[in-house]
């Protein structure tokens, strides 16, 4: 989302890796039926082309192209770094494991770098307007806002390559390190960006680290008038009282995410994932906790580990599991309207059979995000 961050990132990569060219494929041409695919190295412009779309999807098309494309560049000399500059609502996830899957043995993932400034990781964050509406839609159907896609484009990578337009204040640089405490922060001019760039990658375990079921959340902090909520429970939510209070969650935190469980859907683990006021709860699929044994050879390993981390005797790995991270967060409030959604005593003594029985409030929200 960042454009002139990750033109200056890139650019810097380019300066400092010898032999290196970068690939951008536009995709605000998408009105006009194509692509518009770019090659440059440091001195400017190698060649260009378009790309007609797949399926009236930008995005789709940048898949198609994108491997051949890199595949023959490295076919042009040994050695050489491509990177892969993504257009400002493309997502690094889909692309990383595109490559992952299709390189063909020719390609290698160096690493994935988001370009921030930090002055706009609020201003993002808390942008709730559609894709559409900002003109980065990447095909008719695209849903997202500029608030989630700029958390994921900000979560997913390792590495975050800061360029301070001189704006950032104390706040932006805490709420930047309590969003992605895990990421690599560098300075965009640093020596160590091209170092970084070819630590390696492994989008498996990116994509891990991303699954509601063993995400590395961020944990408890407050520093510079930003604050994060880790919020641990172990009774499951009535799920009326819970959906009236959706749109005050949503609203809460300029960021929050995790997993929950709902009391007349015990077995089933949901994920909340929140940005810009908008929400996200889907079906994530089961708890191991509902799993006869022998299917958990069938689960990765990393998630039966975190499992393993937050067993409880009776209920398992069900759990609710929210964060939530925003200046001026109001940790008390927020914490006690969240208890007040959990069952009461009397309710959670009716057993599992008793709250099948609750009335099915999120079923029509989880038809709609399947």
């Amino acid at each position: 989302m960042h454009a002139d961050a990750r033109r200056t990132v890139v650019q810097h990569l380019l300066d400092t890796v010898p032999g290196s060219v970068a690939v951008h494929h536009d995709l605000s041409t998408a009105a006009e039926g194509t692509v518009r695919r770019t090659v440059r190295d440091a001195s400017g412009p190698l060649g260009s082309g378009e790309v007609p779309l797949v399926n009236d999807c930008a995005c789709c098309a940048l898949r198609e192209d994108l491997v051949p494309e890199l595949e023959r560049i490295a076919h042009g000399g040994p050695g050489r770094l491509a990177v892969v500059e993504l257009w400002d609502s493309v997502e690094p996830r889909a692309m990383a494991e595109v490559i992952a899957v299709h390189g063909h043995g020719v390609l290698d993932l160096g690493n994935v770098i988001t370009a921030v400034d930090p002055a706009l990781v609020l201003p993002c964050l808390a942008n709730g307007d559609d894709l559409r509406e900002a003109g980065l839609a990447a095909a008719a159907t695209d849903r997202r806002t500029v608030g989630d896609t700029w958390a994921r484009q900000l979560e997913y990578a390792p590495v975050l390559a800061l360029v301070d337009s001189g704006e950032a204040d104390a706040e932006d640089r805490a709420l930047l390190e309590q969003l992605h405490p895990t990421a690599r922060r560098v300075a965009a001019g640093s020596v160590d960006l091209a170092r970084l760039a070819l630590a390696g990658f492994d989008p498996e375990a990116a994509a891990a680290a991303q699954h509601p079921a063993c995400a590395l959340l961020p944990q408890e902090a407050d520093e510079a008038g930003v604050a994060t909520l880790v919020w641990h429970r172990r009774r499951p939510f009535h799920p009326e009282r819970l959906y009236a209070a959706l749109e005050d969650l949503a609203r809460a935190a300029a960021r929050s995410r995790g997993r929950f469980w709902l009391a007349d859907r015990p077995d089933t683990l949901l994920s909340w994932d929140a940005a810009g006021g908008a929400l996200c709860v889907e079906d994530s699929g089961p708890w191991l906790a509902s799993l006869p044994d022998a299917a958990w050879e069938l689960v990765p390993a990393v998630r039966r580990a975190a499992a393993a981390l937050d067993w409880h005797p009776e209920h398992g790995d069900c759990c609710q599991h929210l964060v939530f991270t925003s200046p001026g967060l109001d940790r008390e409030g927020l914490a006690r309207l969240l208890d007040s959604c959990l069952l009461t005593d009397e309710e959670f003594a009716a057993g599992r059979q008793g709250w099948k029985r609750l009335p099915a409030a999120f079923d029509a929200l989880l038809t709609r995000a399947a």
